[in-house]
């Protein structure tokens, strides 16, 4: 059990030091105005084409990786699991696993997570108003 228990370590260890690595440490000097630090930061934690749609999946009651799978049109089994890591690394799901027959992982997003939805709202508008004034011009035209 010991030596299971030191793989897992030096893995969860090696995927701490990829991300630390991954994102690159930029003092607020490096840019022009402080807000484009908070922002590059923003867009690095939530970028991408799946983080989001994932958020919303699991907002919408999906627990288990498979009905998170079949929420999502055309995700890969692969990237989602590649991004739910990424998003249990940077503290917006948790994942439990209960030891029954076969074994049961549920994820959750966290309290920090939740505090995104005041901004998916606002993306959410700003998609729909935007997919509006493209269809109206376009048929205008």
């Amino acid at each position: 059990m010991s030596k299971v228990f030191a793989i897992c370590y030096t893995f969860v260890c090696s995927i701490q030091k990829y991300s630390t690595i991954k994102m690159k440490k930029t003092s607020t000097r490096d840019y022009s105005c402080p807000e484009m630090k908070y922002i590059h930061d923003t867009l690095y934690v939530i970028s991408g084409k799946w983080k989001m749609l994932i958020i919303i999946s699991l907002r919408n009651g999906n627990r288990r990786y498979r009905e998170i799978s079949k929420s999502i049109p055309r995700i890969t089994f692969r990237m989602l699991s590649k991004e739910l890591k990424e998003m249990e690394l940077n503290k917006l799901v948790s994942r439990t696993v209960y030891n029954d027959t076969p074994v049961l992982i549920k994820y959750e997003l966290t309290g920090y997570a939740k505090t995104l939805w005041p901004l998916l709202t606002e993306m959410i508008n700003w998609g729909k108003q935007h997919r509006n004034i493209i269809k109206y011009d376009s048929q205008r035209n």
